[in-house]
């Protein structure tokens, strides 16, 4: 199996739900070792969280199952004396320290940024939270629906009739946990020229917003505000959801050439001269009678046929597709997105998880293990700590060496 590029870094994770495990996943995919830490008898709320009714009474609920493959799973108290004293043996020994409570929580544990550089000068600590450490909502719980109302995304999401519309999956969540990985990786890379840890501290809210293009940019730039369109892109037109004759059809014929192209593949030449469409700000400003006259032409063949044929011709088309339709592509088959391993609650059955898009040189990276019961390593703690301190001692003897030469 090949080097991967975290091989070798030890993240002490302490969040629950989405956003941190999902961080932590994608850390645990670049090769780091990850040792959630988790409250005894209880765990991870998303163990007791998913669709179905029996996974989640044994504590492997699909939305654990889904970003917690390849860690380990130790209980400590973080009340107890004796556990506290193995946290603070693993902090020492820990590249990172992960968490997502609400701000100023680990601090009034006693591990507030001060004690922790005390501990592990060279750890890099994030949180992540809904609002940030700091400011006036830094306090504000924060769930993934919240923050899509608070960062405008909900507004332009739907049509002007059903807008204010909820994204379907919690795209904030993933959002916080994909920049708080970002943010990690870099002060890693500092720290190997630093010598030095960091405080990092990810807000969700800024970092959706961050992700939101042109919708934000066009405001700031243009002072437009960002309308909903529902399904059709507001850059262009013919750009959007169409209707084939057995169902719906993307298309983004958002340049000239491509746009004429789709017209005389849909045998409706006559829209090409068309006064209303001749040009793309005309197109735009008449995009339903132009969608009428196309879903009118669309509609003489199956969606698969006019996405062979307007590809060929060089205008970008794909059906639409259910979740269940979508992992079964041959394509995500081909780059080996999708892992099967031993199910931890089901003995003898498959799970299947995903990866995250990446090949490092030609492979995908994949989870190496199942997602752990609760406290499945527990019986290792001792000798984590001791590995991880031993790892950590000589990385700091051979920082010293190499500053000293």
């Amino acid at each position: 199996m090949h080097i991967r590029p975290l091989d070798g870094i030890r993240v002490l994770d302490l969040t629950n739900v989405l956003a941190g495990p999902y961080c932590s996943y994608q850390l645990m995919l670049m090769g780091a070792e990850v040792v959630k830490i988790e409250r005894p008898g209880q765990g991870d709320l998303a163990r007791s969280l998913g669709p179905d009714p029996a996974l989640n009474r044994d504590g492997v609920g699909a939305s654990f199952l889904a970003q917690n493959a390849g860690k380990k799973s130790l209980e400590l108290d973080l009340k107890d004396t004796a556990d506290r004293a193995l946290f603070e043996d693993l902090l020492i020994g820990a590249d990172v320290l992960l968490e997502n409570f609400r701000a100023g929580v680990l601090e009034r544990m006693g591990y507030g940024p001060e004690r922790l550089a005390q501990l592990n000068e060279r750890l890099v600590y994030c949180s992540i939270s809904g609002f940030g450490q700091t400011g006036p909502m830094s306090d504000a719980p924060a769930y993934d629906q919240i923050v899509q109302g608070l960062t405008g995304m909900m507004s332009v999401t739907g049509t002007h009739e059903t807008a204010p519309q909820r994204i379907g999956f919690p795209v904030c969540d993933t959002t916080g946990g994909l920049m708080a990985a970002f943010a990690i990786s870099a002060a890693l890379l500092r720290r190997e020229r630093t010598g030095r840890g960091s405080r990092l501290d990810v807000s969700m809210l800024e970092a959706s917003l961050s992700t939101m293009g042109w919708a934000v940019s066009n405001y700031l730039v243009s002072g437009i505000p960002p309308q909903p369109l529902g399904d059709q892109n507001p850059t262009s037109a013919p750009s959007g959801t169409f209707r084939a004759a057995d169902g719906p059809l993307n298309i983004a014929a958002n340049q000239q050439r491509q746009f004429e192209t789709l017209c005389r593949l849909a045998d409706v030449p006559e829209l090409i001269t068309d006064p209303r469409f001749s040009e793309r700000e005309q197109r735009k400003a008449h995009r339903g009678e132009l969608s009428t006259a196309l879903n009118k032409a669309l509609a003489a063949r199956p969606a698969a046929e006019w996405e062979r044929d307007l590809n060929a011709a060089g205008v970008p088309a794909a059906r639409v597709l259910t979740v269940p339709e979508a992992l079964e592509q041959p394509q995500l088959a081909h780059r080996g997105f999708v892992t099967e391993l031993g199910h931890p609650g089901r003995t003898g059955q498959p799970l299947r998880v995903v990866g995250n898009g990446v090949l490092f040189d030609g492979e995908p990276f994949d989870p190496p293990s199942p997602p752990p019961l609760l406290g499945e390593h527990n019986t290792e703690r001792e000798e984590l700590a001791r590995r991880w301190s031993a790892a950590t001692n000589a990385a700091t003897a051979s920082a010293e060496e190499a500053a000293a030469s």
